[in-house]
């Protein structure tokens, strides 16, 4: 599979590559999505890959999560997904997709761009976070049934998103009310209270170590839309009644769950975003061989914790990574 290769916004060292996926299924013209991957230097000796997928309003940028793996010997892509990041164009709707299975056709290609590049033998681990952690298992577990499971080598989920934040008696009532509604106005943005108390943590106009493109990621996020968020619901449903990914998956989360409308010192150290104890009760449901690892004071995205949490993360990554690819 050939490409073009141009420089990627995170400088040198970093590519990207631009896949055109064709016309939406939802009807906002011509999608696409965007590769990036770390540039192997000619010292580096490459035995496998990672394919990094973000979740929601999120992009690639982590590039010590790739120096990471690349001081590991594995080449490091990210994808970027339709509507999303890099790969949004205008007047698309952020993050929208009304089916998650749409997502196989980027996921399938950026396959192939590593296969062409290291060779159709190279162990693939998968890593993804929040949104991708559904949507990555989703995709393995019908590569799987149709019996396409190899070159990937296994899955690391990043406080993957299991099942509908709140209490279980309004969830059953609002996935049949999205139902309706994403049949008559998929595009309609919810009205939920926005918070930047997670950007806030993150990013160094608050108190974080991170500089990124608040337009890709934007503090506050997102607006949800309806049309999206039942396609998530649908998967959350599809998760519960158990998947068969085929390899050997690690799920990392934090060790708590911290709700609050604006930032304090308790919400660097726990995940403002996601119940964690739904993690839990569903990381079972990926089938096969499953470690999961709760790591105290990790924030959402654990390897964009404090410094303490990062490397206890990093840690049980590199273990596990040494335990399944040798």
């Amino acid at each position: 599979m050939s490409g073009t290769w141009e420089p990627d916004l995170l400088g040198d060292g970093y590519e990207q590559q631009v896949l055109e996926l064709g016309p939406d299924p939802d009807g906002e013209g011509e999608v696409c999505a965007v590769v990036v991957r770390r540039v192997v230097r000619p010292e580096e000796k490459v035995r496998g890959a990672v394919l990094y997928v973000h979740g929601f309003s999120d992009y690639f940028f982590q590039t010590g999560l790739a120096d990471f793996h690349a001081e590991r010997g594995l080449a490091f892509y990210g994808l970027d997904l339709r509507k999303s990041g890099r790969a949004r164009r205008s007047g698309q709707t952020a993050h929208y997709a009304s089916d998650l299975e749409q997502y196989d056709a980027e996921l399938e290609r950026a396959m192939e761009i590593i296969a062409a590049d290291h060779g159709v033998d190279t162990p693939v681990v998968v890593l993804a976070h929040s949104t991708g952690g559904l949507i990555t298992p989703l995709w393995l577990d019908r590569r799987r049934r149709a019996g396409r499971t190899a070159p990937v080598a296994g899955l690391v989920l990043n406080s993957p998103w299991f099942d509908l934040q709140g209490q279980p008696v309004l969830r059953g009532p609002v996935t049949q009310a999205l139902r309706v509604l994403a049949k008559v106005a998929p595009l309609r943005a919810l009205d939920l209270p926005k918070s930047t108390v997670y950007g806030d943590s993150l990013h160094t106009s608050g108190k974080g170590e991170w500089d990124y493109d608040v337009v890709l990621k934007p503090l506050e996020g997102f607006p949800v839309t309806v049309g999206w968020l039942n396609a998530v619901r649908r998967g959350h449903a599809r998760l519960h009644r158990g998947l068969e990914v085929g390899v050997p998956s690690l799920v990392l989360r934090s060790d708590k769950t911290h709700y609050a409308r604006e930032h304090t010192d308790a919400s660097d150290r726990a995940d403002t975003v996601l119940d964690v104890k739904q993690i839990a009760r569903w990381a079972g449901c990926l089938g096969g061989e499953t470690t999961v690892v709760p790591v105290v004071d990790a924030r959402h995205d654990v390897f964009l914790s404090l410094p303490a949490p990062r490397a206890a993360a990093y840690d049980v990554l590199g273990e596990w990574l040494d335990r399944h690819l040798g």
